[in-house]
Parts: C-alpha cells; structure tokens; sequence
C-alpha cells in the first residue's frame, strides 16, 4: 500500500529534496506541494493524502494554525511536523492542534521516512526529550493530594504491560525501556501495541497522560 504524502514548506529547495527522497521509496509518494499552511489545508481536501509533512514557521497561515485545520476538515490525514527550530512552544502547540509527530529537519533520511511509516499506521512520533519536557509542562495540571478514582481500563493491562506503560510515561524510548526490562525491543512493541488497544488509546502521547493522570506515576 503506498502511503500518499503532502509536502508543505516555503521553501522550494526542501520540497523537491523530500520529493526525491519520497518517490525514491517503493512505498511512498509525494502527492502535492504547498508554500504556505493555507494551500496545504486546501491540497489535502483535495487530495486527501495519509501524510502531510508541515513546517512551522511559513508566511500566511503557519504550520501550526494550518495542523488545526487538517485534523478538522481531513480527520483520516495524519501531521508529522517538521521544522528547523527546536522549540518547546513549537513541539507542544503542534500537539495541542492535533499532529501525529514532531522532528526537526536535520533528522537522517532513514529516520524521517521510518516516522512516516509510523505516523502512516497511526502511531505519534514524539521524541523521549520532547515527551519529558511535556509532561514538565502538564505535570501542574494534575491535581495534588487524594487519590483519584482508578480508571477502570487499567485493570485489563498485565503487571508486564503496566511496567511498559510506566516506562513509556517515565519518557524512554522502546530501546531503553527493552534494556531496563530485559526485553527484546520488538517485544516492548508489542506491548505498547497491546495497552494501546487495552486502554482505547489513540497513541504514545495519550499513553503518557493517562498514566500520569491514573497516578502510575508522578511528576519530578
């Protein structure tokens, strides 16, 4: 299945490296390109591709109100923003409009494509560093003292799937959570696959928030 991706930048050299670094792939596409956020909204209601890669920083409308308006009006389109600064503000107000992924343009070639994949099948691509910083962010909007109510959900995880979640909540990437447990990677993929589908969680970042939010574990 070939995933079909929208390249939006204003920058006319990036495009067309991502076009051939794209339709180099077996798998892929690039289906269209936009110069600014308000030609990617309209290309992807037209086109309707899997992907759309989003800059941040464009003239008119920016990546980020852009995003907004692709998860509105094209709900089966996923995000992955990319951009050239790495910025808190950047990183969690493209999360907030609703993008599947956040990477910074010096990514290798092999890893951003990898991303795409991911992203294509419905997982976010968020970096460890960037979900630590998050969660110090969203750490003192969880009220202190009491115990909340246990979200009944949690009671479907194993006590191996609970120790994954609290390792991905802890920000570790599947490498590092495989070496901590002693896990095969693929193994720690696997779980993370299963208490996504347990928990009826969309992905990696709702994972996080929920096990804040049920107390596995707690802000630093």
């Amino acid at each position: 299945m070939t995933i079909r991706v929208l390249l939006a930048d204003d920058e006319p050299l990036l495009r067309m490296a991502f076009t051939m670094v794209l339709d180099a792939q077996p798998d892929m596409e690039a289906v269209g390109e936009a110069g600014d956020g308000a030609e990617a909204v309209l290309l992807a209601r037209r086109l309707r591709p899997d992907v759309v890669l989003m800059d941040v920083r464009m003239p008119g409308t920016d990546g980020i109100e852009a995003t907004g308006r692709l998860v509105r009006h094209c709900p089966q389109t996923r995000v992955l923003i990319l951009t050239t600064f790495d910025l808190d503000e950047y990183a969690f107000a493209g999360l907030r409009a609703g993008a599947s992924g956040f990477l910074l343009k010096n990514v290798l070639p092999e890893e951003l494509l990898a991303a795409i994949r991911s992203v294509a099948r419905g997982d976010a691509v968020v970096s460890p560093r960037i979900t630590r910083r998050l969660l110090e962010n969203f750490a003192h909007q969880i009220p202190a003292g009491g115990l909340p109510e246990v979200d009944e959900r949690l009671h479907r995880l194993t006590p191996r799937e609970r120790e994954v979640l609290v390792e991905v909540a802890r920000g570790l990437s599947n490498t590092e959570i495989a070496a901590g447990l002693h896990l095969a990677e693929a193994t720690v993929k696997t779980h993370l696959g299963r208490i996504l589908t347990k928990l009826e969680l969309r992905d990696r970042v709702q994972a996080v928030i929920f096990a804040y939010e049920n107390r596995l574990v707690r802000p630093a």
